[in-house]
């Protein structure tokens, strides 16, 4: 089997258009995130002066929520990664034996 013939075959182009569709997703979800967060903090400063205890607005807690749901995104995309992807990346490995 050719490097073409490869690239051409099923296996692989569902390979390619599983992962971009997967990570495309994840990067619409993180976008939503951020730039919804930057939006408030920018355009809505009252939302995120709102006061969520003593000494804590909604924009610190906002803040928090950005880069603990990146690590989250981050975790889905590994435990994805090791679970799916790498087994079908694994199966063309074997087919090109």
């Amino acid at each position: 089997m050719t490097a073409r013939d490869f690239t051409n075959s099923e296996k692989f182009k569902d390979l390619v258009r599983t992962r971009w569709t997967f990570s495309f997703f994840m990067l619409i979800i993180l976008f939503v995130i951020y730039y919804g967060y930057i939006y408030i903090v920018a355009e809505h400063k009252e939302i995120a002066a709102i006061m969520v205890g003593t000494n804590v607005t909604l924009g610190i807690v906002l803040s928090a929520a950005v880069i603990i749901g990146s690590w989250l995104l981050t975790l889905v995309y590994v435990v994805w990664a090791n679970n799916v992807y790498d087994k079908k990346v694994e199966a063309l490995k074997q087919d090109l034996q």
